[in-house]
């Protein structure tokens, strides 16, 4: 069974957001590396490289169903954010985003009936509780270093040793 117009309209979209969101965590990766927070930057590579990941599982997911992906233009993410808590804040709040768009295509899946794009997705709402609750626990993590340097430094290394 091949996807419905809306459905392959609403991937494509998501193939957009995905990319967008790699793009938006390489930029942020390029702003720690400009403050000194080389494990944090490391951090965000690792996401960006996560979220060109789900752009093409949804690539592939659109091809498999005799759709055509058709590719659309990704705006520019902000290039300074101000501190690393604001930067983390914004993390979390794009990842809550993501689950938002995820859930929206879970719901579109089910008004029309669409069994194997709703299994499809499953991986997806499932990877968003992951992904929001390890931005969380970064946000609290910066909440609770307070700015203070050395605790800074110690945070950094621990997010750099993300693989």
């Amino acid at each position: 069974m091949e996807l419905s117009k809306n459905m392959e309209t609403a991937i494509n979209k998501q193939i957009q957001a995905e990319s967008y969101s790699a793009y938006l965590y390489l930029a942020m990766a390029a702003y720690c590396d400009s403050v000194g927070m080389p494990g944090y930057a490391h951090w965000l590579r690792e996401q960006c490289e996560e979220e060109l990941a789900h752009a093409m599982k949804f690539y592939h997911y659109v091809v498999e169903r005799g759709g055509r992906v058709v590719l659309e233009a990704i705006q520019q993410p902000p290039t300074d954010f101000g501190s690393l808590l604001s930067l983390a804040q914004e993390v979390y709040a794009h990842e809550q985003k993501v689950t938002g768009l995820i859930h929206a295509l879970y719901d579109l899946a089910a008004a029309e009936k669409d069994y194997a794009t709703q299994v499809f997705l499953q991986w997806y709402i499932n990877e968003q509780v992951e992904e929001e609750d390890n931005a969380r626990v970064i946000v609290e993590k910066f909440k609770m270093a307070g700015g203070h340097p050395n605790i800074l430094f110690m945070l950094d290394q621990q997010l750099g040793a993300r693989e």
